[in-house]
């Protein structure tokens, strides 16, 4: 599988997993939704940089 194809598949999961959780956990709050999104994202960004390499380093 090329680079690209892995990079989309993670986006895909990482989509999955933050609907997943707002759909089960923070229906009806905002800020809570919002913070738990943010954090997701980050964790997802730095999985990436240690799985991928920094794209900035090549």
């Amino acid at each position: 599988m090329s680079r690209q194809g892995a990079a989309a598949l993670y986006v895909l999961a990482m989509v999955a997993v933050i609907v997943g959780a707002d759909l089960m956990f923070f229906r009806n709050r905002f800020w809570e939704r919002l913070i738990a999104n943010i954090g997701i994202v980050l964790v997802f960004a730095a999985f990436y940089l240690r799985a991928f390499g920094a794209p900035w380093s090549r």
